[in-house]
């Protein structure tokens, strides 16, 4: 006998525990091209798990680059984090073809010190897993760790957003290591 809908979910229309759900349509097509824009713009998700290492091996002995890069996809894998990266990438892209218009287009080539909506949207991904996520990005975001440093240098390439985002993914799943870990 079939359940009722009303019965599978909870009160306010949250879903109750059980079989995880089958993905959306273009929602794996939506990951699968967050990490293609990631890599086409020379970022793996190797490279944020190196970050990820960093800082957290200090916490925990027994942490493995292989546990790093599957926070890091776990982090992607959220819809929230899939927007947010497409959205920055697309607008580093427009910026260097020349296709925004002023002042925001030499205000994203630059890299002003004033525009914050990089960080903004950075943000957004580090709040996915609370405040630890906030305090990684100042952290990582002052620092430049790995592939931060070389994304935020001068180059042929427009990354006034992407350097963010890729210290928000590193902070975001260097914070569910802490959450699922606790106090090893």
């Amino acid at each position: 006998m079939a359940v009722p809908e009303k019965a599978a979910t909870r009160p306010g229309g949250r879903r109750r525990p059980g079989p995880a759900r089958r993905p959306r349509p273009g929602e794996d097509r939506l990951r699968e091209t967050t990490v293609r824009w990631l890599a086409d713009r020379g970022v793996s998700l190797e490279d944020i798990g190196n970050i990820v290492l960093e800082i957290q091996a200090p916490f925990y002995d027994s942490l493995t680059l292989n546990e790093c890069v599957e926070s890091v996809n776990r982090v992607i894998d959220k819809r929230e984090v899939q927007h947010a990266v497409i959205t920055g990438i697309a607008l580093d892209i427009l910026a260097e073809q020349g296709k925004l218009p002023e002042p925001l287009q030499g205000t994203i080539i630059r890299d002003d010190s004033l525009f914050g909506i990089d960080e903004v949207l950075a943000l957004s991904i580090t709040n996915v897993y609370g405040s630890i996520g906030l305090t990684n990005f100042g952290y990582l975001d002052k620092v430049k760790l790995g592939v931060i440093a070389r994304l935020n240098g001068r180059g042929p390439h427009c990354h006034t957003f992407l350097d963010d985002l890729v210290a928000g993914i590193a902070a975001a799943a260097a914070a569910r290591i802490a959450h699922t870990r606790g106090h090893d």
